[in-house]
């Protein structure tokens, strides 16, 4: 075989580059190492090492360990190379920054890059402006492929149309499009009822709904029943219930000072259209919401802010249905004033008008003033901490440790499974990167890619947010250990601190010990309210451990005791 002159003798090093949609005849690195080794002959060099990347994108150099091994060894002129030999410009790089910094590195060290099947040589003026277009003209088609990709999506969400994934709480996908779930969507309608008319924070709505019992379907983008925070969160901020499409609301970046890393940023700007689909929530009530969201971060304030609290809200139990009764409150205003002059406070059924989720309505719809029942509860307390034997026993409850293992589970658990979940969209991102314009399927494969990777941001998300809840659920109990030893100390000293403390503080000395309070149907002849009351431990009345006490018959007091316990 004939051999160039200048090159005989001198050492290379060959580069073969694949990814994974590239495995066909010419590309596959079998074609590529064989092509090489016929021009090294050609050329009448030595072949000091072979460097392989395979299923690797040629995006950037991080993520191609034998590429950067290839350079490392070039600039400790470990074999005293001259040439790198590559079957393409395209398989020495994509990224017009990343080839001509590696080529001015290789430079350095006296090596220089040929492109066998472009026929392009870096030593020589011509070669050099030639690899300067081409990586440049490379890049150049990869972005405009992945814009004319991203374009289609955006023409879609401009038309108002569902752009892919999962449809939200609320909806079904029909043929492709969002239709109204009608099982869902009350809960929706209440949970932006809460926020704007009510003036509940997101946390106070997911805690309202709770404490009525109000759970969600379970779907295949979420596994809780339960109604939590991020819920709550995301049904306020998601434009789809005002009868929006949004498209952009998440955006991958370069993070600032970096070459190669992405981070997500939510920017100001995204396109918001009206969608096809039916809205969930009235305009007004919607674009309330909104407002509310923008200008209190999600922390609304109450319409009115009286310092009144309900204190046995959810602990009253309702003598028909049995469920928990809530507390209310009817202002009267002056005609064409925003003076209150008239407040009532009362106790209602949660069922009593029945609700938008299919629970059954109850029949009991009388409304019992709070002072009544909040007088005769606290009675009872009052007689409680007069028992010697109580105050001992709250004694011992102080300083006891509050226990966070069911937490520190849950935490575990979804701790694994966001790193599941971004080792998905890590994988999917990887695949996507591999993709090559050259392969005649790169836009349909870019797009399912695009489609898998944003269902996978809102898994994280999601996962995220139940995690931050868990957190502040953890701190909320450790700082409630403070407060509960606080509470059993105002117990200790009842008599002289009940008086003083606000109707918040109240509250919470009875839900530390009170688990229910059942009530007649009506106030008996003899003025009895009160027909039973739960403990959430065993307390001392009169001499004996008792789980509850009972007012059955003639307003006399009837202790039912524990099965084991102890007289004095």
């Amino acid at each position: 075989m004939t051999m160039l002159v200048g090159n005989e003798g001198k050492k290379c090093y060959l580069y073969l580059r694949v990814s994974t949609s590239m495995q066909v005849e010419g590309y596959s690195l079998e074609a590529q190492e064989e092509r090489l080794r016929k021009r090294a002959d050609y050329e009448g060099m030595i072949i000091a090492g072979i460097y392989r990347d395979e299923g690797k994108s040629g995006k950037s150099i991080e993520g191609r360990p034998e590429f950067k091994r290839m350079l490392e060894d070039i600039e400790s002129k470990k074999d005293g190379v001259s040439f790198v030999l590559v079957f393409k410009l395209s398989r020495f790089g994509r990224n017009a920054a990343d080839v001509l910094t590696s080529l001015r590195k290789m430079q350095k060290y006296g090596v220089n890059l040929i492109c066998v099947d472009e026929s392009i040589d870096s030593s020589k003026d011509s070669g050099r402006l030639m690899i300067t277009v081409l990586s440049a003209v490379a890049e150049i088609e990869r972005e405009n492929i992945l814009v004319q990709t991203m374009e289609g999506r955006k023409q879609k969400a401009r038309e108002g149309k569902w752009n892919g994934g999962f449809a939200p709480y609320g909806y079904k996908l029909v043929n492709g499009k969002l239709e109204v779930a009608e099982d869902e969507k009350g809960l929706i309608q209440e949970i932006f009822r809460l926020y704007v008319e009510e003036g509940l924070s997101v946390i106070g709505v997911a805690r309202k709904l709770n404490e009525r019992g109000i759970t969600k379907k379970i779907r295949q983008n979420g596994t809780q029943e339960a109604i939590n925070i991020s819920f709550v969160r995301g049904t306020l901020d998601n434009p789809v219930y005002g009868g929006k499409i949004a498209f952009g609301r998440r955006k991958r970046q370069l993070k600032e000072g970096s070459d190669y890393e992405y981070e997500t940023i939510k920017p100001d700007n995204y396109i918001l259209a009206e969608g096809e689909h039916d809205a969930l929530i009235e305009h007004d009530l919607w674009l309330e919401a909104c407002r509310l969201r923008k200008e209190t971060k999600g922390r609304p304030s109450q319409k009115y802010n009286f310092g009144r609290k309900h204190l046995l809200s959810g602990i009253i139990k309702c003598p028909v249905c049995g469920s928990s009764m809530y507390g209310n409150v009817n202002r009267k205003k002056y005609k064409n004033s925003d003076e209150i002059y008239c407040e009532y406070f009362y106790y209602q059924c949660k069922h009593r008008r029945g609700n938008k989720t299919g629970v059954k309505e109850c029949t009991y719809n009388h409304q019992w003033r709070e002072e009544l029942i909040n007088d005769a509860v606290e009675a009872v307390i009052y007689k409680l901490v007069r028992d010697e034997k109580f105050i001992n026993m709250i004694k011992s409850k102080i300083g006891t440790e509050i226990d966070t293992s069911e937490i520190d589970n849950e935490l575990k658990d979804y701790k694994k499974q966001l790193q599941k979940a971004k080792r998905n969209q890590e994988r999917y991102m990887e695949m996507q990167n591999a993709l090559d314009f050259e392969d005649r399927h790169y836009k349909r494969k870019m797009e399912n890619y695009e489609e898998q990777i944003n269902t996978l941001y809102d898994e994280l998300e999601r996962i995220e947010s139940v995690i931050d809840e868990l957190e502040i659920r953890k701190e909320g109990i450790k700082k409630q250990a403070i407060t509960v030893d606080n509470i059993y100390k105002c117990l200790v000293e009842f008599n002289s601190m009940y008086i003083k403390l606000t109707d918040e503080e109240k509250r919470a000395v009875i839900q530390v010990f009170i688990e229910a309070v059942h009530i007649y149907p009506e106030e008996q002849p003899n003025g009895q309210i009160l027909k039973r009351i739960d403990f959430k431990f065993p307390v001392s009345y009169e001499g004996e451990d008792v789980s509850s006490l009972s007012w059955d018959k003639d307003g006399h007091v009837e202790c039912v005791v524990l099965i084991q316990r102890k007289h004095i």
